[in-house]
């Protein structure tokens, strides 16, 4: 997303770190930077808050300040803590509620992650995952990921007459749901409702007490190999739970991916839905003409 910014920044001395000889952190350095390097882009006789004759639309203020962030966080690896807001807001020369919602922006994108009482951080790059029909556990190990599954619910339930005609078969049989937290090197990662038909997959329960990948245990356990699958993406908003599960914020943007899933003699094995978290996944596919 392209940003723009054009106002001077006002660089206020740290008088006591001045005086008493004691280095700079290592973020204030990429503040620094950042200030300096927001300051040399704009002509000299640039005056703060007026925007020239020839200026476009004014930005809003936040949104200037989105930028010099993105400049300072690109200094700095992943993982290093950004600065309190108190800092962030004198350095800029603007409030705090600005530099807080240019902040939350960046969360919300996956540019920063806020920890709760330990501050604000810069992200891990995003996972981009390709659209292959290919499970979790294969996707996060070609990343170099340690991939974990956690089955939160795991039991039989009366399928209506939707869900039936996905799964193949009769309203009012028996489905079995598995419901599951995805994790990725310790980190939450996304939520999964898988729903198969029951009777084609005696014993499925047991079996994934043991292996907990599903794909590699319909093709171990009962040699179901699958071909082809539908899939859609939309974006929802992470509720209480799904956010207490994912350990993020309530609000923060979910990739929603519904996926309907067939064998190579095109019957129904799978209908699932994972709700991924936006801040951390990007998809990737290629195209062809």
């Amino acid at each position: 997303m392209a940003l723009a910014g054009n106002s001077t920044i006002l660089r206020r001395t740290d008088i006591s770190e001045e005086v008493s000889g004691v280095p700079p952190r290592p973020e204030q350095l990429g503040l620094d930077a950042a200030n300096r390097m927001t300051a040399s882009l704009l002509p000299a006789d640039d005056t703060p808050g007026v925007p020239s004759a020839d200026a476009g639309p004014r930005l809003p203020k936040y949104y200037q300040v989105k930028r010099q962030l993105l400049e300072l966080t690109a200094a700095l690896d992943p993982g290093s803590p950004v600065p309190p807001e108190r800092e962030l807001a004198r350095s800029y020369g603007t409030s705090r509620t600005t530099v807080r919602q240019a902040l939350a922006e960046l969360v919300i994108e996956g540019r920063l992650l806020r920890m709760q009482g330990k501050g604000t951080f810069v992200a891990k790059p995003k996972v981009a995952q390709p659209l292959e029909l290919a499970s979790y556990t294969e996707g996060m190990r070609a990343h170099g990921l340690h991939p974990q599954t956690k089955i939160l619910d795991i039991g039989y339930v009366t399928v209506d007459e939707p869900l039936a005609e996905l799964i193949g078969v009769r309203p009012g049989g028996r489905a079995l749901r598995i419901h599951r937290l995805r994790l990725a090197d310790g980190e939450p990662m996304s939520i999964d409702t898988s729903h198969l038909p029951a009777r084609r997959f005696p014993g499925l329960r047991k079996q994934l007490e043991r292996h907990r990948s599903l794909y590699e245990t319909l093709g171990s356990a009962y040699g179901i190999q699958l071909a082809e699958a539908q899939e859609t993406i939309e974006t929802v908003l992470a509720d209480p739970h799904d956010a207490q599960l994912l350990e993020v914020d309530v609000g923060l943007p979910l990739l929603l991916l519904s996926r309907h899933a067939f064998d190579v003699t095109g019957e129904p094995v799978e209908w699932a839905q994972s709700w991924y978290r936006g801040d951390r996944y990007k998809f990737v596919t290629r195209l062809r003409r």
